[in-house]
């Protein structure tokens, strides 16, 4: 039987999965949170803050990203139900929530994003839903003196944490503290389980600073569609460039572009790479004006920046993800990396030679 608050949800919300302004979403929820005719079983399903020794079954969780969803899905192993919000391709700087969002958000029993305005169209959705649910930004874990506002707006720092393993990896503890603190059972395998996989991530990160320092120095410059690779370059040692800012919410400038192909010709690199949540076509003008130059330069490969690989693949997970971008762009800039990466699950062959 539908609960009552999903009953107002039908009213309010419009038919179909078509794109509604955060702005929309956040009034909807107040209207739902506080004009709706309220039952027992809406009050647990919108307030319940703990989980009692007598629940039975997984706990619900939606979180937005992959990177947060599979962050939570290694924590929380078989006790934890995932709810992804954005799949693979998406675009976290243009998403806007759908009505089947918003009741999956309702409905569940915690809340898990980003953060940093990545996910800026939904963020008062979220924060109208924080005041009567836990809703957990995960790089509130992180050390705010490691963020960086390189190549944006100084007053945002960069969303993309997940770019710099050992960073990211401060975001397990957020998640932890946030699974055990609703369940106070699982306590012992949310520790458990945190402390193995921070060990995956730590050869990871240790993986990543071996093959990228085989990239002749001089090489060692990663061009990409937009700004989402500046901690990634910090943390391996990579000079990094996008044609677009930090947010894809943005018209890559000629000028911009220009200044791009200047350097790709004086410095004669010889890839630039696109990305899979990102439409390719401002570095393939960057490649058409080198081009019209009389300098080569090719597509290095396809890297993940703001969405991950297929669920169900090596790639769809994070440790996939960042090996996939590692093994790729090690290979592609004249780097020794496996041809399968790190663990030997990368499904193609990289890019370089």
């Amino acid at each position: 039987m539908k609960l009552l608050i999903l009953d107002c949800l039908e009213n309010w919300l419009p038919t179909g999965r078509d794109g509604v302004s955060g702005l929309l979403l956040a009034s909807l929820l107040a209207l739902l949170l506080v004009g709706c005719e309220w039952s027992e079983s809406t009050a647990t399903l919108v307030n319940r803050r703990t989980k009692t020794p007598g629940d039975e079954g997984p706990i619900h969780v939606v979180a937005t990203v992959g990177m947060v969803a599979d962050l939570v899905r290694e924590v929380g192993g078989k006790r934890v139900s995932v709810t992804q919000l954005m799949g693979p391709g998406v675009d976290p700087h243009l998403y806007k929530g759908t009505r089947d969002d918003v009741r999956a958000i309702i409905a569940a029993d915690l809340v898990f994003y980003s953060g940093l305005m990545l996910e800026g169209k939904v963020i008062d959705m979220l924060e109208k839903v924080g005041r009567k649910k836990p809703v957990i930004a995960v790089t509130d874990a992180i050390d705010q003196a490691a963020l960086t506002t390189e190549g944006g707006d100084a007053a945002h720092p960069d969303p993309h944490v997940w770019m710099d393993v050992a960073l990211w990896a401060q975001g397990v503890h957020e998640i932890t503290d946030g699974l055990r603190d609703y369940d106070k059972e699982g306590a012992d395998a949310y520790r458990q389980a945190a402390s193995i996989y921070l060990e995956k991530l730590m050869a990871l990160d240790a993986y990543g600073k071996q093959v990228i320092g085989t990239i002749p120095p001089e090489g060692r410059v990663l061009i990409t569609s937009h700004d989402a690779f500046h901690y990634f370059g910090r943390a391996y040692g990579l000079e990094v460039f996008g044609v677009q800012g930090l947010s894809t919410d943005s018209e890559a400038g000629l000028r911009q572009i220009n200044n791009l192909v200047d350097m790709i010709v004086d410095r004669k690199i010889s890839a630039v790479f696109v990305e899979s949540s990102v439409p390719q076509k401002s570095i393939m003008a960057v490649i058409d004006g080198a081009a019209s130059r009389g300098h080569r330069v090719v597509v290095g490969g396809e890297l993940y920046s703001d969405a991950m690989g297929e669920r169900g693949t090596y790639e769809g997970t994070y440790v996939g993800m960042l090996d996939h971008n590692l093994t790729t762009v090690t290979r592609a800039l004249g780097g020794v990396a496996p041809e399968r990466g790190m663990q030997g699950l990368l499904k193609e062959r990289q890019g370089g030679a």
